[in-house]
């Protein structure tokens, strides 16, 4: 494996692999397949990610076998998933795709209602010498619940991440505004400022939803694919961040 001091991170929401709604709608897991690998990143943070779908398996011919993390892992890679929600069809939740070791991962809860089921997954990745604590995140639809869920996640570090370990944070946060940035800035969890790296809605970006933050390595860049294959493929953009180690 190449050695190298930059730490390449993507994340991106897939939507479950399907786009659009009703007879309408088309499976982009394959394409999405090839857009992981064209990524290039050493871990790449995925949400709204199918482990099955009865419902939508019977509907379209070429539903993978494989479960979605596991189908979209680019050869060499190793695929986390776990489970945040389970729906009368199947089950979706958050995975971390790695070309570096898995040394160990755990999942947490941190729903702050009944009406949505939402989770972190902690992965702990060996890059190189250094021990790397990835945490994946799908935060709330209402702006209260995605403050509580920000101060859980505070709490999951402090209880499960050494002070002196490298920690990132990926995913969709569901945020409109500056809040969380604040409070994350905080908490020691910086992301590299660049201008305009909108990721929502992928056809017009008007906002970045997607962030990935990190304490204990230093931001050097943020980058957001653009073009009519990524918006086709999903309602976000992929978002790629890199750190030096």
């Amino acid at each position: 494996m190449e050695h190298t001091d930059i730490l390449r991170v993507a994340t991106y929401n897939i939507h479950k692999g399907v786009q659009g709604l009703g007879p309408a709608r088309r499976l982009e897991i394959h394409n999405l397949g090839l857009a992981v690998e064209q990524l290039d990143a050493d871990l790449v943070c995925l949400q709204e990610v199918r482990k099955l779908h009865r419902r939508e398996q019977r509907y379209f011919h070429h539903w993978p076998e494989l479960p979605q993390a596991d189908f979209l892992a680019p050869e060499g890679y190793e695929a986390v998933y776990r489970t945040n929600a389970i729906t009368k069809h199947g089950e979706h939740g958050n995975a971390l795709l790695t070309r570096w070791p898995v040394v160990g991962h755990q999942h947490e809860d941190i729903s702050d209602h009944r009406f949505e089921q939402r989770g972190l997954l902690h992965v702990q990745v060996q890059i190189q010498s250094r021990l790397v604590h990835a945490i994946v995140v799908h935060l709330g639809l209402i702006p209260g619940s995605r403050v509580r869920q920000v101060q859980r996640l505070q709490q999951f570090i402090e209880r499960e991440v050494p002070p002196g370990e490298p920690v990132v944070v990926a995913g969709d946060f569901n945020d409109w505004g500056p809040q969380l940035k604040r409070i994350l800035g905080g908490y020691g969890l910086v992301e590299f400022e660049a201008p305009r790296a909108y990721t929502y809605p992928a056809r017009l970006p008007l906002a970045q939803l997607d962030h990935v933050y990190a304490r204990g390595l230093t931001p050097v860049s943020l980058h957001v694919p653009r073009g009519r294959i990524w918006w086709r493929m999903s309602d976000h953009l992929p978002l790629i961040a890199e750190f030096r180690l």
